[in-house]
């Protein structure tokens, strides 16, 4: 495999959830750094013979604000 990508977003209770796009992959951590080490530990263990070239971090943020009134 050449390339996994993980869309990584920030959890409304704090922290963050990353999830693999085309693979059952699901992690979660407090901070950027430990998000990074549990996406590492998770494709490690998913993929355990045949590790993907490159892990790629998705960092999508949702905003919502109020215009007007």
């Amino acid at each position: 495999m050449k390339e996994l990508i993980f869309l990584v977003e920030e959890s409304p209770e704090g922290g963050y959830t990353a999830r693999a796009l085309e693979h059952a992959i699901i992690t979660e951590a407090d901070s950027y750094e430990e998000v990074k080490a549990a996406v590492k530990e998770a494709v490690e263990c998913h993929f355990e013979d045949e590790l993907p070239k490159i892990v790629r971090l998705h960092f999508v943020k949702e905003e919502v604000f109020s215009i007007g009134a």
